[in-house]
């Protein structure tokens, strides 16, 4: 009996701990959420690799594309690349090369790690007029301030 006893005491204390983790976790996910949907780009960035990886969250392609958009139309490098890899491999959209080229590019311009490698694996894929066109639409993009790319 006394077994029994120490062995429920334990098991409730690992179920009151793990409830109290994911109370916390949904606290900073709520957090996260508030912050992004008030602009924050470092915040809808978080959100966007979160949805992407499963991260805290159940993985959602599509989830993590709309906060990777939202924060890449205020500059953030970071979120510009991921979205040049989302159209790469086609996670959440339409595989499109030539506008991973394009993310590629502007995330580039704007100091991303690696984006530069990342624009030639998007190169490999289109023609000569493929990649004119993508940097054409870089620059009308950076011309409207990142705004409906």
């Amino acid at each position: 009996m006394k077994r029994i006893l120490i062995t429920f005491s334990l098991s409730l204390s690992l179920l009151i701990g793990s409830i109290s983790i994911c109370y916390g976790q949904d606290e900073e996910l709520r957090r996260l959420e508030l912050a992004a949907e008030q602009g924050n780009a470092d915040a809808q960035y978080s959100l966007g690799y979160m949805y992407v990886n499963g991260e805290g969250v159940t993985q959602n392609d599509m989830t993590a594309v709309k906060w990777f958009s939202l924060a890449a139309e205020q500059g953030h490098a970071e979120a510009q690349y991921s979205l040049g890899d989302m159209y790469l491999e086609g996670q959440g959209v339409i595989q499109d090369y030539v506008r991973a080229h394009m993310w590629f590019n502007i995330s580039d311009a704007n100091g991303a790690g690696a984006a530069d490698r990342a624009r030639e694996r998007a190169a490999r894929y289109l023609t000569t007029a493929g990649i004119s066109k993508a940097q054409e639409m870089a620059r009308e993009c950076e011309d409207r301030n990142y705004k409906g790319c």
